[in-house]
């Protein structure tokens, strides 16, 4: 028997589209319990409590004319670098040329002498390229050795005897051939150049069988050194960008010199440490390569480059992570960035000291022919991908925490817009072939890489020196900065005890208390 009590209830149909809404409404009340361990809540506000910086307080007109300025600098460079000349020179000599008896041109010997020197032109590297009758279509790879003796001519033709027929010494060097043409082998590879010719003598050995076979038509050698009026271009360059940075460094410092290294952010601390590196970067000690044929300048160069951008490449790992991370003991916080670093710096490294040192101890050395070459490369490619791997973390990290925080976004997008931008042009240079140190002399001794302009130079070069003038500036203190002492630093009993509503540039102070990512109930009265 049913009772009527006047009024009766039923059940709300809504649907599919309903029950879905429903069920994903329970699972986002379910998750929001945890969302303050997840994501910053008011303590977090203020993470790192640190010297108010000129980015602060920059309206979105002058934070984008900031960096029109930098393109438009960078842009310039780049234009000198259009006008100026090609970074190498290359001279050929065919082999036919250099042997009296032409039926020995699998074997020598080869007189050859080398171009007009000088301490401008840096380096010399010889290289051979091979050319058959050969029409078949398979690739193969022939060893043969290489004899060389060295006889150094000054200027007033004193000649020295520098590497005698008695003590050459055999290199194997691997021949890779495919239908008429081999590529490319480096004979001879001078780091310091003392003398003013070079006459060299050299010898092949293992080649009358494969002469026999494909018939070897003739042999270029080429003569490759660095410009001399490009070395002038970039002893004055580097100058330049040097005087500048040492301007930069010392204005930041003195920007900071009235707070306490505790209170400055950690943009400022970074900045203090990569401006003085900036300084190494540009080689105060390049003159010395200069008056001097010695390897010890070539290869400082290439050490203070490496370690330049080594440290870059970890300040980008220590700033997205140290934006939301206020404890940074060095274990905890610093020593996996340094190993994840230190892959990279250190294959790097290894090939600076062959091309710098060996190669002066033995001028017949080649690295790509060590059979730990192929280890050092593959370590430096893999080192480099986890690198990348481990930047991408930390970027994904710091958005998903901090992207809607008051000054902390402003951070994040300056920093984002820096690595992106040097990221970028880094990877155009290196598919254009040019290099800091090392890298940089692996791709001018290649025959077949030619440069027309200086442009690439220009485009590193001031790439680096710029955008570090436009983070000093950036991060630099602002002009209504207020000391903070320790006691309100880290505190959110006093965290916005020195901000006003006008200061509050990019977001309200009830704004910066609210989690990051807010969930919206559905509640609907039935």
């Amino acid at each position: 028997m049913e009772t009527n009590v006047g009024y009766s209830y039923h059940l709300p149909s809504g649907g599919w589209n309903y029950k879905i809404r429903n069920t994903l409404s329970q699972f986002s009340d379910l998750f929001s319990e945890f969302n303050k361990y997840i994501a910053p809540a008011y303590h977090h506000d203020r993470c790192e409590r640190s010297v108010q910086m000129r980015v602060y307080s920059m309206h979105k007109g002058e934070f984008v004319m900031v960096f029109v300025a930098f393109f438009a600098c960078f842009g310039l460079g780049v234009f000198i670098g259009l006008a100026g000349p090609s970074p190498t020179t290359t001279t050929s000599i065919t082999a036919s040329s250099a042997l009296t008896n032409a039926s020995d041109i699998y074997r020598g010997p080869f007189h050859l002498h080398s171009p007009t020197l000088g301490t401008r032109v840096q380096q010399l590297w010889l290289l051979a390229e091979i050319l058959t009758d050969n029409n078949d279509e398979e690739i193969f790879d022939k060893s043969f050795q290489v004899s060389i003796s060295i006889d150094g001519v000054l200027s007033d033709h004193t000649t020295t005897n520098l590497v005698p027929e008695s003590e050459a010494t055999n290199k194997t060097i691997h021949l890779k051939c495919m239908k008429q043409v081999c590529e490319e082998v480096m004979v001879l590879h001078l780091g310091s150049l003392d003398y003013m010719h070079y006459v060299l003598n050299i010898r092949f050995y293992g080649l009358k069988e494969f002469h026999k076979r494909y018939y070897i038509r003739d042999i270029i050698f080429y003569f490759k050194t660095y410009n001399p009026s490009f070395t002038q271009m970039e002893t004055w360059f580097r100058f330049i960008f040097l005087l500048t940075t040492f301007v930069v460094s010392c204005w930041f410092a003195h920007t900071l010199r009235k707070f306490s290294t505790q209170d400055w952010a950690i943009e400022q601390k970074w900045l203090s440490i990569l401006l003085p590196l900036l300084l190494l970067f540009n080689d105060p000690i390049f003159p010395l390569r200069l008056v001097s044929g010695s390897w010890f300048a070539p290869l400082v160069d290439a050490v203070f480059q490496t370690t330049f951008l080594a440290c870059v490449m970890l300040s980008w790992l220590a700033l997205y992570h140290g934006l939301r991370q206020n404890e940074r003991n060095f274990v905890s916080f610093y020593l996996f960035k340094l190993i994840v670093v230190g892959l990279i710096w250190t294959p790097a490294m290894v090939l600076t000291i062959w091309q710098k040192y060996y190669a002066y101890e033995d001028p017949t050395f080649n690295y790509i022919m060590n059979p730990n070459y192929s280890f050092v490369k593959i370590m430096f490619f893999c080192a480099i991908t986890l690198y990348f791997l481990y930047l991408l973390v930390l970027i994904i990290k710091a958005y998903s925490d901090l992207r809607n925080m008051p000054f902390f976004d402003i951070r994040l997008r300056c920093l984002s817009l820096v690595v992106g931008t040097v990221t970028f042009f880094t990877t155009i240079l290196a598919l254009q072939n040019w290099g800091p140190g090392a890298l940089q002399d692996h791709w001018a001794s290649q025959p077949k890489v030619h440069y027309d302009t200086s442009a690439p130079f220009m485009a590193m070069y001031g790439l680096f020196n710029f955008k570090m003038y436009i983070l000093a500036y950036l991060f630099s203190p602002g002009g209504n900065s207020i000391h903070e002492t320790s006691i309100t630093k880290d505190n959110p009993a006093f965290s916005m005890i020195n901000d006003s509503d006008e200061e509050v540039i990019y977001g309200s102070d009830e704004e910066s208390r609210r989690p990051l990512n807010s969930h919206h109930r559905v509640n609907e009265e039935i």
